[in-house]
C-alpha cells in the first residue's frame, strides 16, 4: 500500500499477525492427544477424520497433520475444494481440548522424517490411553498408518478455541480474537 504524505511516498507493509501458537500450546498440539480434523464436503456436508500425529513450524504459524490416504479421501476431497479446516486436539487425561481452524489448509506428500514423527506419536497416544484403562494395541490399532499411505495436511490457524467441557468452552485463546 502506498500513501503521500507530506509529498513523499511512504510504503507501508501490512503488520505480521502474531503467531495463534505458543510454546506451551506447539507443545500440547505435539504432544499424546487425540486429533480430529474437519472440512465440508459438497453441499456443507461435514466430513471427519482422525489423526495420527502434528508438526508445529517452528516459527509456529503453521500446523501439519499426518492422515492416511485411503482413509481421509473424503476430508482430502474437501479440503482441496474449499481449503477450510478445524482441528481439535483433545488429552483423554484431563480433557483439555483446544480447537484451531484455517482457511489455507493444503494436502501434501509427506516428507523424509514424518513416518518416524508418526510412531513415536501413535506409541505417546497409546502411554495415554493406558492408565484410562485402554490398551496400547488398541491405539496402535487405530492408529496406524501404512507409511506409503501417508499425507499431510498444512494449514495456518486463523482461529483459536479452547474446547475443554465446561463455562470457557468456546472461548477465543489468548491472542486468538
Amino acid at each position: 500500500m502506498h500513501a503521500v504524505a507530506a509529498g513523499f511516498v511512504v510504503q507501508s507493509r501490512p503488520m505480521k499477525r502474531a503467531a495463534l501458537i505458543d510454546e506451551e500450546l506447539a507443545a500440547f498440539l505435539r504432544g499424546p492427544v487425540s486429533i480430529g480434523v474437519a472440512s465440508r464436503a459438497a453441499g456443507n456436508v461435514p466430513v471427519l477424520v482422525r489423526c495420527s500425529g502434528c508438526r508445529v513450524a517452528p516459527d509456529r504459524r503453521r500446523v501439519t497433520l499426518y492422515l492416511g490416504k485411503s482413509k481421509s479421501a473424503a476430508v482430502i476431497d474437501a479440503v482441496r475444494a474449499t481449503r477450510a479446516v478445524a482441528a481439535v486436539f483433545s488429552l483423554p487425561s484431563s480433557h483439555r481440548s483446544v480447537q484451531l481452524k484455517g482457511t489455507d489448509a493444503k494436502v501434501g506428500a509427506a516428507a523424509a522424517g514424518d513416518y518416524d514423527m508418526v510412531e513415536r506419536y501413535v506409541e505417546a497416544f497409546a502411554r495415554e490411553l493406558e492408565p484410562l484403562g485402554y490398551s496400547g494395541a488398541m491405539a496402535r490399532t487405530l492408529l496406524w498408518l501404512d507409511p506409503a499411505d501417508l499425507a499431510t495436511l498444512s494449514f495456518t490457524p486463523s482461529a483459536a478455541f479452547m474446547q475443554t467441557p465446561g463455562p470457557g468452552a468456546g472461548a477465543p485463546l489468548r491472542g486468538a480474537s
